[in-house]
């Protein structure tokens, strides 16, 4: 692939992912993760070619341009994006595969003090959420999800989502049993959009276990009302009128309220 065409490739993702982007001419002068990506690839450039000094000192000018710190060692795929980017930091031996996106704060560390891998590898398509630190050699598998402020120490796995500290993985049996529950409540359950990657029961906040408490005491009431209704039309009985109408609820208000 030409430089050109890394180049073009650097700004279309800015777009793709950034509905603030208006114009090519503001992503190129005012997008601090544009320029962290394109220098970086300078400086991984000159690092392969044994001119160690000259890559460190590339990386030190975009540091201290942007905020964002890539060791000039670590390798970077195509399509990444950095978004807003400050207090980034990226060890030597990290490894970002393809459309992988950061947010700002993210650390992708090491552990250890030994000269070989110590730092993370991203699989295609993670997106690492504000704050997060990611440390040592492990793996985050393909399109994974970690949580903001997220501290990742173990292997995650491909497509799942990762939150909390130390962070655990989301798919448990409870969470799969309240996802189970609240789909089989139909679209208004659905509609009420909470997901792992807001809210999670496994977040150590006694508000969002309030929170939780409450939507599988409110799923497990819409249950029981739907078979007394149930019941109730075996028997013949009439329900008032309307009753199979679907409700007023607004779930786009509940979501602004969430966010």
């Amino acid at each position: 692939m030409s430089l050109f065409s890394q180049f073009k490739e650097d700004i279309a993702v800015v777009f793709d992912r950034d509905p603030a982007a208006r114009s090519t001419l503001e992503v190129i002068t005012l997008y601090p993760g544009f320029h962290a990506i394109v220098i970086h690839r300078l400086a991984h450039w000159l690092w392969r070619k044994g001119l160690k000094w000259l890559a460190r000192f590339t990386s030190h000018i975009a540091r201290w341009l942007t905020g964002i710190e890539i060791h000039p060692g670590a390798s970077i795929g195509r399509r990444v994006f950095i978004d807003h980017g400050m207090g980034v930091v990226v060890g030597e031996t990290a490894e970002i595969g393809d459309d992988c996106t950061l947010y700002h704060g993210v650390t992708l560390g090491g552990t250890s003090w030994d000269k070989g891998k110590r730092h993370p590898t991203l699989k295609p398509g993670v997106v690492v959420g504000a704050g997060a630190k990611i440390l040592g050699p492990i793996v985050i598998g393909a399109n994974a999800r970690i949580g903001s402020n997220a501290v990742v120490v173990k292997a995650v796995p491909d497509n799942a989502t990762a939150v909390g500290i130390p962070a655990r993985i989301l798919d448990s049996e409870t969470e799969k049993q309240r996802q189970q529950q609240m789909a089989n409540l139909g679209q208004r359950a659905e509609k009420l959009g909470f997901s792992a990657y807001a809210v999670s029961a496994d977040m150590n906040d006694p508000v969002v276990k309030a929170i939780h408490g409450l939507i599988d005491h409110s799923a497990h009431i819409d249950e029981r009302l739907e078979q007394v209704i149930a019941q109730l039309r075996k028997l013949g009985a009439e329900l008032p009128a309307g009753q199979d109408k679907p409700d007023d609820f607004d779930a786009n208000y509940l979501n602004k309220i969430v966010d």
